[in-house]
């Protein structure tokens, strides 16, 4: 008990040195480029906090993460465009790649509270769907990796044959206000940085009750002992299901904070090549424990600008080998660095020194 005790005080501890990071540090010495830099890496970790809890807890593999961060970006980009539009005017791709006529279900989105709801309703929804129609049928381990990775290049497919209506490979773009904001205003950019560290520490905070709950421990007895959770009387196709809806709410709200700081979203943002980088991100933090998937999401997106500012040519390969030499030397991620540190250091009885021999007397 004291031990659990122990763990909860550190992760609080942890949770609280980060809002200090991102909510006071960050902002004192980034420039705005480089503080808008990283409110995109606290989207990633928004979703890498929810597979954290989908993988890492649930032992459920997760590829295709990209399609509900996906859904959550692209109905931030309807709101945005008609916001751009102005009122009762038409996105101008619709101009250019349509007949000029807007499909009625996109007319909702000019409210902001419709878009705020499914921004949350929509990745839970399909969450829900899928969830319900894979765990009911016992589909797990290699099987449904796979079948969550060809959900998102299939998603990623239908955004791209839809030019009309979600304007196709070349995504969408110009992007002018956030809710009656001037993005051009790096006042305002700095507010959205503000809101999106809020949101993942937020997330954090549920992920860390989530793992201290019963349900918490009921999803790590369904992922190590699938068929006594049964034989208990519970149904582990519910308990996965819920921590796969919340992992998908996470990614959905990550998506939607992404388009009005990078200012585009695009099917590359959202295919199975971006749900295998969060998958890589949470893998180098260390996917059991509860601030390592955020910390190695904002780790993988620093490193990825900066070897591709300094190699512009060949940083994959300095990425790839980062992996590669996390996964051989830390197993467990970056998070198992403080316990491979405590081992190193000498335990109190190779700390005493040696006993002296008495003198003898002359």
């Amino acid at each position: 008990m004291k031990r659990f005790a122990t763990h909860s005080t550190l992760n609080l501890v942890g949770i609280g040195a980060l809002a200090v990071a991102l909510l006071v540090l960050a902002p004192a010495v980034l420039d705005d480029f480089r503080l808008g830099n990283l409110a995109k890496y606290c989207c990633y970790a928004m979703v890498a906090v929810g597979i954290g809890l989908a993988w890492g807890r649930g032992g459920m593999l997760v590829l295709g993460q990209g399609m509900f961060f996906g859904l959550g970006a692209y109905v931030m980009a309807f709101h945005l465009k008609l916001e751009a539009a102005g009122p009762d005017a038409i996105p101008d791709f619709m101009m250019l790649y349509g007949d000029g006529t807007m499909p009625a279900w996109w007319e909702p989105f000019r409210s902001g509270a419709f878009t705020l709801f499914m921004v949350v309703a929509l990745p839970a929804t399909v969450a829900t769907l899928l969830g319900l129609a894979v765990f009911k049928r016992k589909i797990k381990g290699a099987y449904f990796a796979i079948l969550s990775q060809a959900l998102a290049v299939a998603f990623a497919t239908l955004i791209i044959s839809q030019i009309e209506i979600t304007g196709g490979f070349n995504g969408l773009s110009a992007f002018t206000s956030f809710f009656g904001y001037s993005l051009y205003d790096p006042i305002n950019q700095r507010l959205i940085f503000f809101i999106t560290a809020g949101l993942l520490l937020a997330m954090l905070l549920v992920a860390f009750q989530v793992y201290r709950s019963r349900f918490g421990e009921l999803l790590i007895a369904t992922r190590d002992a699938e068929e006594r959770v049964r034989f208990l009387g519970h149904d582990p196709a519910n308990i996965k299901l819920t921590a796969f809806v919340i992992a998908a709410v996470m990614a959905g709200i990550g998506g939607a904070m992404f388009v009005p700081i990078v200012g585009i979203v695009s099917p590359l943002d959202i295919d199975e090549v971006a749900s295998i980088g969060l998958i890589a991100g949470v893998a180098l933090g260390g996917r059991a424990t509860l601030l390592g998937p955020a910390i190695g999401a904002l780790a993988v997106g620093y490193a990825k600008t900066s070897l591709s500012e300094t190699f512009p040519g060949s940083w994959t390969y300095f990425q790839g080998a980062l992996f590669v030499l996390v996964i051989l030397l830390l197993p467990g991620g970056l998070a198992q660095v403080p316990s491979y540190l405590a081992r190193l250091r000498p335990t109190p009885r190779q700390k005493q020194a040696p006993a002296l021999r008495p003198e003898v007397a002359a």
